[in-house]
């Protein structure tokens, strides 16, 4: 069976980056993901970039978008505002998330007239409108997170209060996910838990990234990637490579959906879904 897809994305800078973007979205849009999620900075700049690409998503309606929502830098006032305009343009799709301070500079505080923390901030959504709502879970635990118990209890909360799906921090080892599945199954959680997974682009900037992240890098995957920064049509086939292994372990666990974070990046996305039978729809029909 081939497995339903998504894609994330950040939002652009102008001028050629955001020409990239286009091009990206172009080349994915053809494998018809359930959705293009595209995140959302905390400050003001960052989230009226991010609202300007995500409307302009929708106008092109080549994909189901969606749109982050954090609980940072904002009053309830202007979340909520923001989420019904985002209805009346004819977004249906919210990914909730507690977000984090700026630059990870310091421990998350809420704003002290906003929402207190991802699972109020889904309660809200669902009082302003019928949206298809995503939320974060952590196979390896958030970082803030004291334990699993209590971050597997933070997920429930999410999915109490009208989460319809979770979207996972990516992972490499998927024995990580399928015993996160199994302990979320025991706590009662039934809604579908997607796997995010991350084409290696940069090993280096992956690994320092995930040490930030609490993203657990494996010493067989250190070792395969050791001294390819600098050859990267080979680096590009091990990244392949290795992103498809894993989600084809995974489907043999009878996981049927993925969410692939780009990096606004579309070869080893394209390659990945290829190799899992994810074809373009113009190919299909030839």
């Amino acid at each position: 069976m081939t497995p339903s897809i998504s894609f994330e994305f950040f939002p652009p800078a102008p001028g050629k980056a955001e020409t990239r973007f286009w091009d990206v979205v172009e080349r994915l849009a053809p494998l018809e993901p359930a959705f293009f999620s595209l995140t959302f900075g905390a400050g003001g700049t960052a989230r009226s970039r991010g609202d300007r690409v995500l409307r302009a998503l929708l106008a092109r309606g080549q994909a189901d978008a969606a749109g982050h929502l954090t609980c940072v830098g904002a009053t309830r006032t202007e979340i909520d505002a923001l989420a019904r305009n985002w209805a009346k343009a004819g977004l249906h799709r919210v990914v909730a998330l507690r977000g984090d301070m700026p630059g990870l500079s310091e421990p998350y505080a809420p704003h002290p007239e906003g929402y207190r923390n991802a699972a109020d901030l889904v309660a809200g959504l669902r009082r302003i409108a019928e949206f298809d709502i995503s939320v974060a879970a952590y196979p390896e635990c958030h970082p803030d997170s004291p334990n699993l118990a209590y971050d597997l209890d933070n997920l429930k909360r999410k999915f109490d209060a009208g989460a319809d799906r979770a979207l996972t921090q990516y992972f490499f080892d998927a024995e990580q996910f399928l015993r996160f599945r199994e302990r979320a199954t025991k706590a009662g959680i039934q809604a579908p838990i997607v796997p995010g997974i991350l084409p290696i682009t940069d090993f280096a900037k992956i690994r320092t990234f995930s040490a930030r992240c609490g993203a657990t890098i494996p010493n067989w995957l250190a070792e395969r990637f050791e001294g390819l920064n600098e050859d990267p049509e080979t680096h590009a086939m091990v990244a392949a490579t290795t992103a498809c292994d894993l989600c084809r372990r995974l489907l043999a666990e009878g996981v049927t959906a993925f969410h692939f974070y780009t990096l606004n990046r579309a070869p080893l996305s394209i390659a990945i879904c290829r190799m899992l039978g994810a074809l373009p729809a113009l190919e299909e029909a030839a």
